[in-house]
């Protein structure tokens, strides 16, 4: 691993970082090196729970959400959200001790020379250090007042809902869900799963259907599923934080739908989205439907046919295509009855 940005900042100068006390570490990746901090001073702050969960495997104190308000140190890992990495920076401030460093460590590409400047007009920032494409600075934090306006406020995407800075589609509804809302029948029915659900605009529109049993909201985002929690009231809702390939319900489902992401990092990723149809397979009975968007240029056809036996594309647009799967080969999730008559042989954004 390459020394990251920290830990030659850390080497350089030691005395920078306070001999006690926790160090808040706000958006951390599983990849992140926190080596330069000790583990056992590390708060952690990550809401996408495969981050989380491989942060809490490596020994670190993890959270959805920040906790405490003393901590010696903050390191903020800018995002690409600009509106979030503000109201990250104004968290970092306002929960460390009075002139305790925060640093801000990004790259290039994300925003970090934006950053910069924006808070040269606020704080007194000293210097930064370059590095691998990117640039990590700090300034005395324990005061909220100079990031007042950086706090995050809601959105609203469309009528009835509230969103927050940093989750996806956020100030407006996904032009794929829209369609795939529009292609689901009136008479939808069962039990159902939305797979990456988000912040439960494409389940609200499952639970305007009167035939449907329940809907398991699955998302990995914790920001995204309280925003989810907060937007569909419905008593036939359940929420699950979790990567939405690991989810297994406590009965097969009837029907799943979903928008599946396909970026990891700034890298198209079409296996995530051939993963969420693997996962949608799992979970379907036996006679189960998927009802799945995607972005036109995703090879999702293959990852289709290899786990239903039925796969149809239905009218989309010149950015999105829409597909009815049905009757997965995979084998049934447990607690179900498998078809006698099953054959041996037999796919978000």
């Amino acid at each position: 691993m390459k020394t990251s940005r920290l830990s030659t900042l850390l080497d350089d100068a030691p005395d920078l970082l306070p001999a006690e006390g926790t160090v808040l570490v706000l958006g951390p990746r599983a990849g992140s090196d926190l080596s330069a901090l000790p583990v056992d001073r590390v708060r952690a702050v990550q809401g996408f729970r495969p981050d989380h969960d491989a942060l809490a495997a490596q020994g670190y104190k993890v959270t959805a959400e920040p906790v405490g308000n003393d901590h010696a140190a903050a390191l903020v890992f800018l995002p690409r959200s600009r509106a979030e990495g503000r109201a990250m920076v104004a968290e970092a401030a306002a929960r460390v001790r009075p002139g305790a460093p925060v640093w801000i460590d990004g790259q290039k590409t994300d925003g970090i020379d934006t950053m910069l400047r924006d808070l040269r007009g606020r704080v007194e920032v000293p210097g930064s250090l370059v590095k691998a494409h990117g640039r990590i600075f700090s300034f005395a934090g324990g005061d909220a007042a100079p990031f007042a306006d950086w706090q995050a406020q809601p959105l609203t995407p469309t009528e009835g809902f509230r969103t927050w800075p940093g989750v996806f589609s956020a100030e407006a509804v996904d032009r794929g869900s829209l369609l795939l809302a529009a292609a689901l029948p009136a008479d939808l029915k069962g039990r159902a799963a939305d797979l990456g659900a988000g912040w439960g605009w494409l389940a609200a529109q499952v639970l305007a259907r009167p035939g449907v049993k329940s809907v398991d909201l699955v998302e990995a985002d914790h920001l995204a599923l309280a925003c989810a929690r907060a937007n569909v009231t419905d008593p036939r809702a359940a929420f699950h934080w979790l990567d939405a390939t690991q989810f297994k319900p406590e009965r097969v489902c009837d029907v799943v739908v979903m928008n599946p992401p396909f970026h990891q990092g700034r890298a198209a990723d079409p296996s995530l989205g051939a993963s969420f149809i693997a996962a949608a397979a799992r979970v379907l009975s036996p006679a189960g439907v998927l009802w799945m968007v995607a972005n036109r240029h995703l090879p999702y056809e293959a990852a289709l046919t290899a786990a239903f036996r039925e796969v149809q594309e239905l009218p989309g647009d010149g950015a999105f295509k829409l597909f009815r799967a049905s009757h997965p080969h995979r084998a049934p999730a447990p607690g179900s009855v498998a078809s006698p008559h099953r054959g041996t042989a037999r796919r978000r954004r």
